[in-house]
């Protein structure tokens, strides 16, 4: 019998709605109707381990232009404005001894959150700085890779677990935010993502090695 509890979610749902705070709850499903099952490409552990291996390796240097691209005092005064100790972030407490599975529903988490956040930043950017080519390039290419992580996270779940919806939470929209607080949510969130994703990658990778 499947049970589906209010505020539900479906991964197809989510993946059109990373760009507003939206939730849903985890639902296992048996049987063979998860809907991505048959959407995963024969290297998908190795696509997936590719692209956490990318977001690691250019998340600092898309933390340094964002500070570089808001000016002063973002430039200058970074430790103070960008502590991400007051705002949302999906708590993280799998480590390389947890079991897979759980593994990987704490990726997808992560990373539908970030994607959302990166939605909000690039919105943000755009009316803020029109003429940073460069930022704007960087967050639509970091978006697009968390996308398809997404996706391929997304298959994994399936095609393994059977699970095809997750809870997610997001963070709070900057819409209506002075321009000031903008670029400051920018910096926090992307400030905790340099945190963050390093200890994803330790965690994910492992669990993404050919058997």
């Amino acid at each position: 019998m499947k049970f589906v509890p209010a505020g539900v979610v479906p991964f197809v749902a989510l993946l059109l709605l990373q760009r507003r705070p939206v939730a849903g709850r985890a639902l296992l499903v048996s049987g063979s109707g998860c809907p991505g099952h048959g959407l995963c490409r024969s290297n998908v552990q190795e696509q997936t381990r590719r692209q956490v291996a990318l977001l690691n390796a250019t998340a600092q240097e898309l933390f340094s232009l964002y500070l570089k691209c808001q000016g002063e005092p973002f430039s200058s005064e970074s430790d103070k404005l960008c502590n991400p100790a007051g705002i949302f972030f999906p708590a993280f407490r799998v480590n390389r001894t947890s079991e897979r599975k759980e593994v990987m529903v704490a990726m997808y988490k992560l990373f539908a959150f970030l994607n959302a956040s990166l939605g909000n930043i690039t919105r943000d950017q755009e009316e803020l700085n029109p003429m940073a080519k460069e930022l704007l390039e960087r967050l639509h290419n970091t978006t697009k890779t968390t996308r398809g992580l997404i996706s391929n996270l997304t298959c994994l779940l399936c095609k393994n677990y059977n699970i095809f919806q997750v809870d997610v939470r997001y963070g709070d929209s900057s819409k209506g935010k002075s321009a000031f607080k903008k670029k400051q949510q920018g910096c926090q969130v992307l400030r905790k993502y340099v945190q963050v994703i390093g200890q994803a990658a330790r965690v994910l990778l492992p669990h993404l090695s050919p058997s």
